[in-house]
């Protein structure tokens, strides 16, 4: 497969080198003149470009700002996010069967999941537009990012979650930080479908990933991998293998790796093939791929134990669907078993990670199986979300505590029973 870079520069309505342009009827719009999610012609998903590509040569420091020259503003709103590990596994290469496999942990930003690159962008945008509410729907790490970032620029924070779906230690990190929580009954998708209602009326500035200024702080995550594997190698992976929820993720990677086709950084013919994981009971985006259709049908009812991907209505998937296809990638659904059992696999590894972000590893074992991932591919696996936040999930997945005595004698004789 082969990926081109982005559109011409539209004339007349780039501010700085940057403007917002329609992936569906290529309309384009000047980036901070006023508020705006979708095109104002069709509908249709926006999406960041400029006018400069820089290449890997021309970014200095380190996180997420240090691709500054590749954002739509100047440093801002930071907690310094981004510069997350890209681990070595080899025991679990070997045990999966590929050549090399990597995993990118999003659980060690600030917050403890990947939202963080995101908001630092998106809340630095909205100071820019001088709005007074940010507002999100969230399956839980959305609203703890928002919360934290919007609680660094002092600005008032608005969360929209569905009510006892969401995990305890999230919920916990929005309210720690001074959100105003409403908890909705409904799913997600509700949610969401209600904070964009807000935001039309002008209640709020949306910052969930159908937001494309969102997007640009997520499409750092692809120019790490590329960046440290060219380190490392001399290459780039083969494959990146991710969860899917909104799909945010997917289109923003596809985006990281056509700017670098386009700044000459990347062969448009070496790009990385994206590869989707959702929960079986979550599944709307890999229907749609296996369907071989342009769009997704939501699914109203959704349950899986991986909360941060229990979501029935993939806004991105519009952008997703042609990064899936055009790298020549794929998306594969999983059980919730299997994403435990590869929850656990990381921990062996030292990973910690919550069900979510292990859909990743659940989906390449899966692949390998079917023999879709063939033996010499290198692959990174990213993972999305710390293990505490979701601790219940954690704890049910470990083991369990042993009781003993408060003596030595009866801790040693415990010690010779089986475990």
């Amino acid at each position: 497969m082969e990926v081109s870079a982005d559109p011409p520069v539209p004339p007349a309505v780039a501010r700085d080198g940057v403007w917002l342009g329609c992936i569906a009827c290529e309309e384009s719009f000047a980036p901070f003149s006023e508020i705006r999610y979708v095109c104002d012609s069709c509908g249709g998903l926006l999406e960041v470009r400029y006018v400069d590509r820089p290449s890997f040569d021309e970014f200095d420091g380190r996180g997420v700002w240090r691709y500054g020259a590749s954002l739509p503003l100047e440093k801002s709103v930071t907690i310094d996010e981004g510069a997350t590990p890209l681990y070595r596994v080899p025991d679990l290469a070997d045990d999966v069967g590929v050549e090399t496999l990597r995993i990118k942990h999003e659980g060690m930003n600030p917050t403890g999941s990947f939202k963080d690159r995101g908001m630092t962008v998106g809340v630095g945008v909205a100071r820019e537009l001088g709005v007074s509410r940010l507002a999100c729907a969230s399956t839980g790490n959305t609203s703890a990012a928002l919360a934290a970032y919007g609680s660094r620029a002092e600005m008032e924070t608005l969360v929209l979650l569905p009510t006892g779906k969401v995990a305890a230690g999230k919920v916990a990190q929005a309210s720690l930080h001074g959100a105003r929580i409403l908890e909705v009954d409904g799913n997600f998708d509700d949610c969401l479908d209600l904070v964009q209602a807000l935001a039309d009326r002008g209640e709020a500035y949306l910052l969930n990933s159908v937001n494309p200024f969102r997007l640009e702080g997520q499409k750092t995550i692809g120019f790490e991998i590329v960046e440290r594997f060219l380190e490392d190698y001399g290459t780039v992976p083969d494959r990146i293998v991710l969860p899917v929820g909104n799909a945010g993720n997917t289109a923003a990677l596809y985006k990281a790796f056509r700017e670098l086709v386009g700044a000459g950084a990347l062969s448009p013919t070496d790009v990385p093939k994206l590869t989707g994981v959702q929960a079986e009971g979550s599944a709307p985006l890999v229907e749609a791929i296996e369907r071989g259709a342009d769009e997704v049908r939501r699914w109203d009812d959704v349950e899986t134990r991986a909360t941060a991907i229990r979501i029935g209505y993939p806004v991105n998937a519009p952008k997703a669907l042609p990064g899936i296809r055009e790298t020549g990638g794929t998306a594969v659904a999983v059980t919730d078993a299997a994403i435990t059992a590869a929850q656990r696999d990381l921990a062996g590894a030292g990973i910690g990670v919550e069900p979510a972000s292990a859909a990743s590893l659940a989906g390449l074992r899966t692949l390998r199986d079917e023999g879709v991932v063939s033996a010499d591919e290198r692959v990174v696996c990213l993972t999305t979300g710390h293990l505490l936040k979701d601790p219940d999930a954690a704890a049910e997945a470990g083991t369990d505590p042993e009781p003993v005595p408060a003596a030595l004698d009866g801790v040693l004789a415990h010690l010779e029973t089986e475990p």
